[in-house]
């Protein structure tokens, strides 16, 4: 009777991991990662542009993009996502902006955002934001400038 139990186990298993769409099997495989974090730490990207507000995506509605795990609050923002993912995804990879602009990488607090035509900054908290807010064009020209140069380097080299 066991063994019987292993089988159809084992049967069932197979059958509902075929049924997985093929292109969900990489989101799949790095939720069940426990070592995989995900991107804005679970905030889901386009609720900043709809809704105005960060919301906690989920492991229901999942993309990767450079590879990055990106979580969403429903199918439809994940479709948008989809469509246009450069649009949506932080600038900076999410290391703080401000950081950036000063040639370094902070991790960013996900509460602590800007959209600037169109696109998502986020910064390491409300003080430095509030210097990043004093020149919002130029930090963005010379964090545009120094991206290039340390976007793969690690933050602890900078």
């Amino acid at each position: 009777m066991k063994i019987i139990f292993i089988i159809l186990a084992a049967f069932l298993f197979t059958v509902s991991c075929q049924s997985v769409d093929k292109n969900n099997k990489e989101a799949v495989a790095k939720i069940t990662d426990s070592n995989a974090t995900p991107a804005i730490r679970g905030y889901d990207p386009i609720s900043y542009h709809t809704i105005g507000r960060p919301i906690m995506g989920n492991g229901n509605h999942v993309s990767i993009y450079k590879g990055e795990q990106f979580l969403f609050i429903s199918k439809e923002n994940k479709a948008k996502f989809d469509s246009n993912p450069e649009k949506y995804t932080p600038a900076y990879g999410g290391w703080c902006a401000y950081g950036v602009a000063v040639n370094k990488k902070f991790h960013a607090d996900p509460l602590v955002w800007e959209i600037v035509d169109g696109k998502l900054y986020l910064n390491l908290d409300n003080k430095i934001k509030g210097i990043w807010a004093k020149d919002i064009p130029g930090n963005i020209s010379k964090a545009d400038n120094n991206w290039e140069a340390i976007e793969h380097r690690e933050s602890a080299s900078l």
